[in-house]
């Protein structure tokens, strides 16, 4: 299977000016590239590697297969939990279910905003829905891969590394996230809890 870099599901501009249009370019045309290109280099190396029956090298090419597929599945939906004058807050049973899991969308909005800012490093903070616990989560990723948690679905993701920041915010991570918060696509985010319905109930 050949992945291919996503186009951005609006202009390169559209998110000033919480973002920085040079910063998205970069971002998307040379960061998340740079994912894609790697991922179709490591799966031609782990077919290659089948065909010939030699796994001499297998640990360097599953951790390269962890560390692209994770940046680019978590770029895809970085790109898509936003756009130009993002609604405010999240409506319909995703509203509710955030006050049923955190208390109160300001409960969330604060424990969201503290795990993104508390990254270690380069890494990501997602809301996710977990079908094992049956309830919303606020999780950690670093490099992409670290600190997930099995089974659960992302929903809502923020990225925390450097560059996907650091023309208009220099090192000053609260910062950007305060911004990005103006941008999250809750139509988006509220599409993708619906969608994950069906795995609501489901035992383990």
């Amino acid at each position: 299977m050949s992945f291919k870099l996503p186009e951005l599901p609006y202009a390169y501009n559209a998110l000033e000016p919480y973002y920085y249009e040079a910063t998205v370019r970069i971002h998307h045309d040379t960061h998340h590239k740079a994912y894609v290109d790697s991922l179709n280099v490591t799966e031609a190396r782990l077919a290659e590697a089948r065909d010939k029956g030699d796994f001499a090298l297998i640990k360097h090419w599953e951790h390269e297969l962890a560390f692209h597929g994770s940046g680019h599945l978590l770029h895809t939906l970085f790109w898509e939990n936003m756009r130009p004058g993002g609604s405010s807050t999240p409506k319909g049973s995703l509203a509710e279910r955030i006050i049923e899991d955190f208390g109160s969308f300001n409960n969330f909005k604060k424990q969201f905003t503290a795990a993104a800012v508390a990254v270690e490093g380069s890494g990501w903070t997602l809301l996710v829905w977990s079908p094992f616990f049956k309830e919303l989560e606020v999780l950690q990723a670093e490099k992409h891969q670290n600190l997930t948690q099995w089974g659960v679905i992302p929903l809502l993701i923020v990225d925390v590394w450097e560059h996907a920041y650091y023309l208009k915010y220099q090192n000053e991570r609260v910062k950007w996230v305060e911004a990005w918060w103006n941008l999250v696509n809750w139509e988006d985010v509220l599409q993708r809890f619906e969608d994950s319905a069906s795995l609501m109930n489901v035992s383990w």
